[in-house]
């Protein structure tokens, strides 16, 4: 049976006056779209129009939450409550709904964004709390999260669809972590590096992490940051070296 990977591309991310990423560029290379609510990144014209070019790409949509922190865009820890975490997933997945609804649509998937993702990747009951709200909201919606993380198991806990996420130009810690944005070498700039990170978690089910550990992780879907300067020749490789490699991208199914 021929393997079939998703790329999910983090959007809809620009604000008032500040523009970010190249999500025009990046959204006929990708399967599905994480687009941000609001709290990190993201406004009401902005979620209109990304879904909008979602729709026209034929790209699957999904919603982006995340901790309230537009001035560090969703990077910084803050110290929430499982009923904090909840409800703000609610309301952020709840508003991107509405903006599908209205052009006819609905959403596809829930994947958290930078801080609160990482933050419940290692911790059971937020990650439980997050699911929650997802499954409360729609439970045929798809929650993404981190390979072989508390994502997976609090969502399959729950019955709720998951995907595992593996991540192209970020590196991994032994346990399977991702390596945090503050340490030397967690991103990933160089294009063949990352082709054959991506290639070894799809057709072995491994990757080696930063210290040469070779650490097993299952592979439904691939992260491209949107908002790297070099994300369209990036993606663009990648999805190359997967057709190269008999591998068909295409959105996961509930």
């Amino acid at each position: 049976m021929s393997k079939t990977l998703d790329l999910n591309c983090d959007m809809g991310e620009s604000y008032g006056a500040w523009p970010m990423g190249n999500d025009a560029g990046v959204l006929p290379l990708v399967s599905s779209a994480n687009i941000a609510c609001g709290f990190h990144g993201g406004d009401p014209g902005t979620m209109r129009k990304t879904v909008a070019l979602a729709l026209a790409n034929g790209v699957a949509i999904g919603a982006h939450p995340s901790l309230p922190d537009l001035g560090g865009f969703g990077r910084r820890v803050m110290q929430i409550s499982a009923q904090e975490a909840y409800d703000m997933v609610v309301y952020q997945v709840g508003a991107l709904a509405g903006v599908a609804a209205s052009q006819g649509a609905r959403l596809h998937h829930v994947k958290a964004h930078g801080a609160l993702y990482n933050m419940a990747a290692k911790d059971a009951a937020l990650a439980r709390a997050i699911c929650t709200a997802v499954r409360d909201v729609d439970r045929q919606l798809i929650l993404y999260g981190l390979a072989g993380s508390h994502w997976i198991s609090e969502a399959r806990a729950l019955g709720l669809p998951a995907a595992q996420e593996v991540f192209a130009d970020r590196s991994y810690q032994d346990d399977g972590s991702l390596t945090p944005r503050t340490q030397p070498g967690a991103m990933i700039t160089d294009a063949d590096q990352a082709v054959a990170q991506v290639l070894q978690m799809v057709q072995q089910g491994s990757v080696i992490s930063v210290s040469g550990k070779t650490v097993p992780l299952a592979a439904d879907t691939l992260c491209i940051h949107g908002d790297q300067p070099n994300a369209v020749p990036f993606a663009g490789a990648i999805r190359q070296a997967l057709r190269a490699a008999g591998i068909a991208v295409g959105a996961p199914r509930a």
